[in-house]
């Protein structure tokens, strides 16, 4: 291989990989960054909406306990009964279920405002609990027929069980802030968030109402946006070699024109040619230089010669 086909081939190719490298570098670095936006955006859209359902139906279930105990339907020490009663006649397993003094009350007056919060596409389940963590009425989905089959009856049939567990369940029971916001595992394996608000009782913290937030859509969201980016990215990554290429080509063409000048005037041919350039620039004063050696040689062959 020639110096001229050796610069044509390797420093256009180099130097092209080098830029594009950069370029596809600060692109999917671009990309990264639009995504995580994105999902960081719509995440705190969804807890927003959360943190207002959870303190809709704190208030919801606070009002109704306080509307019960002033129509006289419960007493404040029916409200808040914390005796436990185990429901008898069935193998709960770890997960036994418990009557109390108001539950009939709560599976009458709460399930049907506390079903309407899963209307929102991203809220898995809306129920109150009270400061420890028990469950009088779970919503409905979650009130299936026994089967019997533990795995089932788990995600199935989660009514009138205690939830103390130290993730979310006590934490959002015993929560008097706002709002409490809890990434964690279900027990059914589900990624949640839970978002909780206290409720009140003729002004005492009776517990709290949680909304277990889905991750699925967002997490769906985020895939979307990445399949999305990735061929515009691969398309772009593509376009942005071959540009790059091609005006790297045309910018070396002078280097390659001095090399195959050079290369002559090596071998002692075009000794007679003159090597112009317009350029006023680094190649430019390459040039002025290669000429100036071609007279150089030029003379010195002229003496050697007696020419």
């Amino acid at each position: 291989m020639s110096i001229v086909l050796a610069v044509r081939s390797r420093l256009s190719v180099k130097i092209s990989l080098k830029l594009a490298g950069v370029l596809l570098v600060l692109t999917a670095g671009a990309a990264a960054i639009i995504t995580v936006r994105q999902t960081r955006q719509m995440e705190a859209l969804t807890l927003e909406k959360a943190k207002l359902a959870a303190a809709t139906g704190a208030r919801e279930w606070g009002d109704t306990f306080d509307n019960a105990i002033d129509s006289g339907q419960l007493s404040v020490a029916d409200v808040f009964d914390r005796n436990y009663r185990e429901i008898k006649g069935w193998n709960w397993g770890k997960n036994a279920k418990y009557h109390t003094r108001y539950d009939s009350f709560t599976d009458r007056a709460v399930l049907v405002f506390q079903d309407k919060f899963l209307d929102q596409e991203d809220f898995i389940f809306a129920v109150g609990v009270d400061e420890n963590g028990y469950l009088p009425t779970h919503n409905t989905i979650f009130q299936r027929p026994l089967t019997g089959v533990p795995e089932q009856d788990l995600a199935g049939n989660r009514t009138k069980r205690i939830f103390d567990d130290q993730g979310a369940g006590l934490p959002a029971a015993k929560n008097t802030e706002p709002f409490l916001v809890t990434d964690y595992r279900r027990d059914t394996g589900e990624r949640l968030w839970d978002v909780s608000s206290p409720i009140f009782v003729k002004g005492k913290h009776w517990g709290g109402f949680r909304i277990g937030v889905s991750r699925v859509r967002i997490a769906a969201h985020q895939r979307e946006l990445l399949l999305t980016l990735i061929p515009i990215f691969a398309i772009f990554a593509l376009v942005t070699i071959l540009t790059v290429f091609l005006v790297v080509q045309r910018a070396i063409r002078p280097v390659v024109a001095l090399t195959a000048a050079a290369e002559a005037i090596s071998v002692g041919d075009g000794l007679d040619t003159p090597i112009k350039s317009d350029e006023v620039d680094e190649i430019g004063h390459l040039t002025k230089a290669v000429e100036r050696l071609r007279v150089s040689m030029r003379a010195a062959m002229s003496r050697l010669t007696g020419q």
